[in-house]
């Protein structure tokens, strides 16, 4: 999307493996379904994107974003379709492109991808990579995929992958191009490396309020300039859910976040959680949590702080069921993203 445009609403998923209403597990399969009547609902409601998000591991069930995507194409009709994230670092740039081209040819045109570097180093064995190259991986990898988009024959030299040699890629897009977004966490470097080649921002606000992260869209924008190229979108990533009030809200995300910060926290070393710091983040925080009212004011002031030019909903939040998952998609499609746009005209 253009910088400057209407204002777009997203959402995203990781495809987080849910339980039924007797809190049995699903079986990877029935979530990856889930995920499609998730997002054919998003597109009933007239929301702008779907984000999906690359996982390789027991508590998220998709690894292959743009199957699950095409699956998606198939059963909508104008709802952009995308990753969040797509690993980059741990993937062959030539295959990303190919699949997502592919991706973009049926839905006619709809297709669109974040890359980043993931905030899980999973793939990286599975892949046999060495994750002393994490940074030295994606940044080559970027270099490459930015001269992939151009869809011209691309010359290109590395130190990790084979060279190309006048090498065309297929199949080409109707449009010229795949929109690809550079996801970043907020580290400056990260925020730089997106401006240098040009690509849009998508900022992940996953803690503490968005505000903090107004210096980020700033240095963004200098950076951009100061490579030459012309002003380009923001996006904004962030966890939430949608309830009829802001405690049933509360209260309904509460054990599936909770679980989830536990085990997520296991694996690097945080404390466990406590209810009050979650409270904590659902009003001065990352958690866009509450009634319709509450999280249609909190994301007005996300626009309002950073100029942004989409905000991206995590919708899905660990173990929780699709049932609920099914009524936040419904109310933030029919209540906030409409309120949004009033506060904002």
């Amino acid at each position: 999307m253009e910088q400057g445009s209407a204002k777009q609403f997203g959402l995203d998923t990781f495809g987080d493996v849910t339980v039924d209403a007797a809190g049995q597990r699903l079986s990877d399969a029935q979530v990856i379904r889930n995920v499609v009547d998730q997002a054919v609902l998003a597109d009933e409601l007239g929301i702008d994107f779907i984000g999906i998000g690359e996982h390789h591991r027991d508590d998220f069930a998709v690894s292959s974003p743009e199957m699950v995507l095409a699956a998606i194409a198939s059963r909508t009709s104008r709802i952009r379709l995308g990753s969040a994230v797509t690993v980059l670092s741990s993937d062959e740039p030539v295959r990303v492109y190919e699949r997502f081209a592919t991706l973009d040819a049926v839905s006619n045109g709809r297709a669109e991808l974040i890359v980043g570097r993931g905030s899980f180093t999973e793939s990286f064995p599975l892949f046999g990579l060495d994750l002393h190259l994490y940074e030295e991986l994606f940044e080559e990898k970027l270099e490459l995929f930015a001269e992939l988009l151009k869809e011209k024959p691309v010359t290109w030299t590395g130190s990790l992958r084979a060279p190309l040699q006048n090498q065309e890629v297929y199949p080409k897009t109707e449009s010229g191009s795949i929109p690809t977004w550079v996801g970043v966490g907020g580290s400056p470097e990260s925020v730089v490396r997106a401006a240098k080649y040009g690509l849009p921002l998508t900022l992940a606000i996953i803690g503490g309020s968005s505000e903090r992260f107004a210096p980020y869209a700033d240095l963004y924008r200098r950076a951009l300039a100061q490579f030459g190229h012309p002003a380009t979108a923001i996006g904004v990533h962030s966890p939430g859910h949608i309830a009829a009030t802001d405690e049933q809200a509360a209260e309904e995300l509460w054990p599936h976040y909770s679980a989830m910060h536990s085990r997520i926290g296991a694996e690097r070393g945080w404390g466990p959680m406590t209810e009050d710091q979650y409270r904590h983040e659902i009003t001065d925080g990352a958690l866009y949590v509450g009634s319709p009212d509450t999280v249609a004011a909190k994301i007005t002031a996300t626009f309002r702080a950073l100029d942004n030019d989409r905000f991206d909903l995590k919708y899905s939040n660990g173990t929780m069921e699709h049932e609920k998952l099914m009524a936040s998609i419904r109310l933030y499609g029919e209540k906030v993203v409409p309120a949004v746009k009033d506060a904002l005209k």
